[in-house]
């Protein structure tokens, strides 16, 4: 598999296209951001961890009947994919109330949130990526009803894996965000899976164990993926 042409650049990984045009190279990068791009570091190890981790997650959610872009591992930092037409929101689940929830409602940090809240929020850094609803996606056609539906069933069901995954190692998945995009008629798990896009707590501790750690200046921010990804078994050497 070649790497060829850049396609694009987000804040931390790289796409490229490949000599299939079906498929694409993700490139994991070192770059690591926060509040939309104010904040901004290189953390050595981090794209291997989080190649790595992203696709053990693609894999375990394959094993259970959720489809997704991931293809294979194509070296340390790097994965081959699907090529996907992404819908432009994030699906959003929220099993502990933390960060921007709090924030908006005035809730307490850290209460359980039963059942599981459920969000969609439009990708759009330049808007700091606003909150939108199943009206919002219907009016501007980002997605079908049936795609809707599917993306929120799917995402649930993401979090029951999930959830389970992290609870039998000693955490607590807090928070995660997905994106799907449509491939040969269907719709399909894409982007990636990895503490850069989700809430990790200790169990025991509620240590945090994810990309909090950047944003709140506690240090150890590859370590505590690496940390994560021991735990859930991850093979990053």
């Amino acid at each position: 598999m070649q790497r060829g042409e850049h396609l694009y650049a987000g804040k931390a990984k790289s796409v490229y296209l490949t000599d299939s045009p079906n498929l694409l190279i993700m490139h994991f990068r070192n770059d690591t951001s926060a509040f939309d791009g104010e904040k901004v570091a290189q953390l050595d190890r981090k794209g291997m961890v989080n190649n790595k981790f992203s696709a053990f997650i693609m894999q375990k959610l394959e094993a259970q009947g959720i489809k997704t872009h991931f293809e294979k591992l194509l070296t340390d930092d790097e994965s081959v994919v699907k090529k996907l037409d992404m819908i432009p929101v994030e699906c959003v689940v929220r099993n502990i109330a933390t960060g921007s929830l709090c924030k908006r409602l005035g809730v307490e940090d850290g209460i359980d949130l039963e059942p599981p809240v459920f969000e969609f929020f439009l990708k759009d850094d330049a808007r700091h990526d606003p909150m939108v609803n199943e009206y919002h996606i219907r009016a501007f056609g980002w997605a079908t009803d049936q795609e809707v539906e599917f993306m929120k069933a799917t995402t649930f069901k993401v979090n029951d894996v999930l959830w389970q995954l992290f609870k039998e190692h000693d955490m607590l998945l807090v928070d995660f965000k997905l994106e799907y995009g449509r491939y040969d008629g269907e719709l399909l798990l894409g982007d990636e899976f990895t503490p850069d896009g989700c809430r990790i707590w200790d169990v025991a501790t509620r240590e945090k164990l994810d990309k909090d750690r950047f944003r709140r200046n506690l240090g150890g921010v590859v370590e505590a993926y690496e940390e994560v990804a021991h735990r859930i078994g991850v093979p990053l050497d």
